[in-house]
């Protein structure tokens, strides 16, 4: 049981940051501790946190000084939160947790899941300093607030949907949001600066007890001055939109641009159900018995799509099935239906956007959202950067260009690649080359990307067995980075890559020049251009006195490709 001792606003679930590693996760933890203790059994939290950062799935650290913290991070927030691990007694699996791991359907039981959160509940008591400050279900309010105003920015949802703690409260923070909207306008020019005052003046609102009696400190930070736990409450705000929404996007009931989250247009009559038909009130508050046979069952609450009827009904409006083509089919296989139908509708889209990229009609389109990302005008850009690189190598090029990510209905990314691949995979009959994102820099770039983009590079050149080559593109790339991978490209033979590798970092400016070079070529680049720079960036090592030389060489020849 965890006790909620001095939040004064919603909180949202931030590790891991996307809902599709809970998958691997869970599975882990029950494949290798069923019916083992957990709750105050550090041995084997810290053996599950050992567990996890070995596994291939599994992308970055945990503590080691706080490997049980860090188990316990990972578990008792989401998987135990969600209902799909129970962890009292003894570790289990539920119902609900085996339908998400290994059913059809993940998307569906995690929007369940999500519409049943509730604070308080057994599982999250209010201490007393804040007791009577929770009462509602946090995901379904936050999807009200999105349906009637059409769209939720991640500035709106921080400042303002994250006060929705008792849902009684609903209109008076719908109409702080309709008041900031407006106000927004008459500070056109001038938004961040607004949006900063707005936000500073809303903390020191919600946290005034603490601020005015000094009491600002808390178990994660020791912050002694108020400018200092307004930045920080600030940072946890921001964290927790990023987190909601993701969540949100993982259920396929919403899309985004980057800029805000909004109901897919085909999915306003499910939602509409879900919020005529799932209660507002928490449920079992003080019954840990009934509340966890709630939670874990499968089947509540009940969706749109689990009558027959709407269901032929969508599955006859959007995708042109007969009535007499459905009527002998169960629910399940109508819903396998939708499923199929709803794969083939994205793969079309993906093929018209391929058409449209090649044809160079996006260009500016592509620019351009790489320019908001850098402008950090796009609330989730490590998706969007991933998403926008398949875009760019798409219009780059003749190869065969794969992303990794997931898509919506309306084409946008819902999730970046998982752990276990490459963000990008490109064949060009001769050769293959993987590509791979990141925003981190620093120190932290080379420290969470170097193993796991050498990782992927090996994987696709056993894949394909073919020549083999690896783009890693960031904003700016750490000079650890360029060392390692300078060092890696010199090494004779390596077993596992198949050869001597062929990884070559580019800056993001730098890739965005040979967009452009490719874009004013009198020419349309093909496969052989592609290798001709790709193997001259590694022959270039050869010439290079040190990894800043070659970082050079490589720029320069950014200008010369494609150049007449």
């Amino acid at each position: 049981m965890g006790v909620i001792k001095s939040s004064r606003t919603l909180f949202f679930t931030t590790s891991p940051r996307s809902p599709k590693k809970l998958i691997p996760e869970i599975a882990l933890l029950v494949d290798n501790f069923s019916g083992q203790t957990w709750s105050g059994n550090e041995q084997v939290q810290e053996e599950f946190a050992r567990t996890l950062a070995a596994a291939t799935t599994f992308e970055g650290d945990t503590s080691k000084k706080y490997s049980a913290f860090s188990a316990r991070d990972r578990i008792t927030r989401s998987p135990q939160g969600l209902g799909f691990v129970d962890l009292s007694p003894t570790i289990q699996l539920t119902e609900a947790g085996e339908s998400f791991i290994h059913g059809n359907r993940p998307h569906e039981i995690f929007l369940r899941q999500l519409l049943k959160f509730q604070l308080p509940s057994p599982y999250h008591k209010e201490g007393s300093k804040i007791k009577g400050t929770f009462w509602g279900r946090p995901y379904l309010e936050i999807i009200r607030l999105i349906r009637d105003l059409d769209h939720l920015t991640p500035d709106e949802f921080r400042i303002f949907a994250l006060q929705l703690t008792d849902y009684r409260n609903y209109e008076a923070v719908k109409n702080q949001i309709i008041s900031f909207r407006e106000e927004k306008e008459k500070h056109k020019g001038q938004y961040k600066r607004f949006v900063d005052d707005v936000i500073n003046r809303e903390i020191s609102k919600i946290y005034s007890t603490e601020i005015e009696s000094g009491n600002i400190a808390t178990r994660e930070s020791k912050t002694s001055d108020v400018r200092s736990f307004i930045s920080k409450e600030k940072r946890n705000m921001r964290d927790y939109a990023d987190a909601c929404f993701r969540y949100f996007r993982f259920t396929e009931m919403f899309v985004s641009d980057g800029r805000s989250i909004q109901i897919a247009p085909d999915k306003i009559p499910e939602i509409d159900f879900i919020l005529e038909t799932v209660p507002r009130e928490p449920t079992y508050i003080d019954d840990v018995t009934a509340f966890k046979n709630y939670l874990f069952d499968p089947a509540q609450p009940r969706l749109y799509t689990d009558d027959r009827s709407n269901l032929e009904d969508t599955l006859m409006r959007h995708f042109s099935y007969t009535k007499r083509e459905l009527s002998e089919k169960t629910i399940e296989e109508l819903k396998d239906l939708r499923d199929s139908a709803v794969q083939a509708k994205r793969a079309a889209i993906i093929q018209k956007q391929t058409e449209e990229l090649k044809s160079y009609a996006l260009y500016q389109e592509v620019i351009d959202t790489y320019n908001e990302i850098l402008s950090d005008e796009v609330y989730d850009a490590p998706l969007f950067l991933e998403w926008n690189t398949w875009r760019a190598m798409t219009m780059l090029d003749g190869g065969t260009i794969k992303g990794n990510f997931r898509i919506d209905d309306a084409g946008r990314p819902t999730s970046t690649a998982q752990g276990n691949m490459p963000d990008i995979e490109c064949d060009y009959d001769t050769f293959a080359l993987s590509v791979e994102v990141t925003l981190q820099r620093g120190q932290r770039q080379y420290e969470s990307e170097g193993e796991p983009v050498t990782r992927h590079y090996a994987q696709l050149q056993k894949a394909t067995g073919k020549t083999t080559y690896c783009l890693f593109i960031a904003p700016s790339i750490n000079r650890a980075t360029w060392a390692h991978f300078f060092g890696l490209n010199q090494i004779k033979n390596i077993a596992a890559y198949g050869g001597k590798p062929k990884i070559i970092p580019l800056e993001l400016d730098s890739f965005m020049r040979l967009i452009e070079n490719s874009y004013t070529s009198e020419g349309i680049p093909q496969p052989q251009d592609v290798q001709k720079f790709l193997q001259t960036a590694i022959d270039e090592i050869d010439n290079s006195t040190d990894e800043i030389d070659w970082s050079n060489r490589i720029s320069a020849y950014v200008d010369k490709w494609l150049v007449a």
